[in-house]
């Protein structure tokens, strides 16, 4: 699968701990932010959160360019928006 995962995460958050295992698992790279240790992310996170900072919050931009925001999905979900 091509296209890109970003995950804005915290180091506490078991449903992030658990996303990133299944990804690992299935070889889908990502890249993580701590919304903890950056500012600018924690807010991007409350904008597309109705202004919470709930994480995981995944963002995928498919091969084609088209860009998903997925609050707390399912390994399952980032799958389907990679493609």
């Amino acid at each position: 699968m091509s296209g890109t995962v970003t995950m804005y995460s915290t180091t506490w958050c078991g449903y992030c701990n658990r996303l990133k295992s299944q990804l690992d698992r299935e070889g889908i790279a990502y890249s993580e932010i701590n919304i903890e240790e950056d500012a600018a992310s924690a807010d991007y996170v409350e904008s597309v959160n109705n202004g919470n900072q709930t994480v995981p919050t995944v963002v995928v931009v498919s091969a084609e360019g088209q860009q998903s925001v997925l609050t707390n999905p399912s390994l399952r979900q980032v799958q389907a928006a990679l493609v």
